[in-house]
């Protein structure tokens, strides 16, 4: 006489699957539900409820790996996971890759302005909306890459539409870039720099996130740390979109102006076989504006940690 035991395989968080054991070997009855497990990786816990001709029942509980004949489904989280990480890092390193290996950046030079000078102002003037769009996408693409010619496309917009096209054409594409560049790193690899450095990146995520704009716009005025990395940090550490784009936005406004007009009247220098002086940032008639706007950006910071003093006291 052979009997049978009914039992339910329960995994924590997916449905609970009846099946039916014999001896001899696993036999599944009907099922239903959605199959959401991957049971041949998964550690289960399965519920034998033993039933006898007399109608005595026992019950216990068997910690076991699964192997049934359930038809098990790929592990697709793992899989989504592994994309999610893989295939931005793959674009973003084959972009580099192509920048770098084919010199891509020497056509970013001021000779190639000099020698194509008038073919790009008559493009402009007969084209100017479609070359205001198209230095715009390709601004992006150069911040979002992090390749190391913005400078040189912000001297060029100045160059070919003035101070305050240019300027604003530049501001733009930046954003975009930037902001590209922040959610590629946010949902590709912000959970797993969050589990490496827990428990640290919380109370850094804490003390940034509560004055976010204020911190960010002190990193986008002031010139002391790379752009490229300024795009990604904030990315780490809890600050939302929407804080982020105006942030940068707002941020990086006065320091493209200056580069679009050293651009603006970048004509005479390339007349003369000339360059225009980069450091013009760092002058005291330009560096100490962008110190006063970058404190004043502190200012609710400092307002509220008085406000905090003041309850505690």
């Amino acid at each position: 006489m052979s009997a049978s035991r009914e039992f339910s395989i329960a995994f924590k968080g997916f449905a609970i699957w009846p099946a039916v054991y014999e001896y001899g070997g696993w036999k599944s009855t009907r099922v239903s539900g959605v199959w959401s497990a991957n049971i041949a990786h998964a550690q289960v816990n399965v519920s034998v409820s033993l039933t006898t001709q007399v109608g005595s029942q026992q019950q216990g509980y068997v910690n076991t790996m699964a192997n049934s004949e359930f038809p098990a489904s790929p592990p697709t989280r793992s899989v989504s996971v592994l994309l999610k990480r893989v295939v931005p890092l793959t674009i973003f390193l084959a972009g580099l890759v192509f920048f770098f290996v084919f010199d891509v950046g020497s056509f970013a030079s001021l000779e190639t302005l000099r020698e194509h000078r008038e073919t790009l102002q008559l493009f402009v003037a007969e084209n100017a909306v479609l070359t205001a769009f198209a230095v715009v996408i390709l601004y992006a693409v150069v911040v979002a890459f992090s390749l190391p010619v913005g400078i040189f496309m912000t001297l060029t917009a100045g160059f070919l539409f003035g101070t305050v096209g240019g300027g604003l054409i530049a501001v733009v594409g930046a954003t975009i870039g930037a902001t590209a560049l922040f959610l590629i790193a946010r949902f590709a690899f912000g959970d797993l720099l969050q589990a490496k450095a827990a428990p640290f990146l919380p109370k850094m995520q804490e003390g940034f996130s509560a004055n976010a704009l204020s911190y960010l716009l002190v990193l986008r005025l002031l010139p002391l740390f790379p752009f490229w990395l300024v795009n990604l940090v904030p990315a780490f550490l809890g600050v939302s979109t929407a804080t982020y784009v105006i942030g940068t936005f707002i941020g990086i406004i006065p320091g493209t102006f200056v580069f679009a007009s050293v651009g603006n009247g970048m004509g005479s220098l390339l007349d003369v076989g000339e360059g225009p002086s980069l450091g013009i940032i760092f002058k005291p008639e330009v560096l100490g504006p962008l110190i006063g706007l970058a404190l004043l950006s502190l200012l609710p910071v400092l307002y509220k940690r008085h406000q905090a003093k003041k309850k505690q006291s």
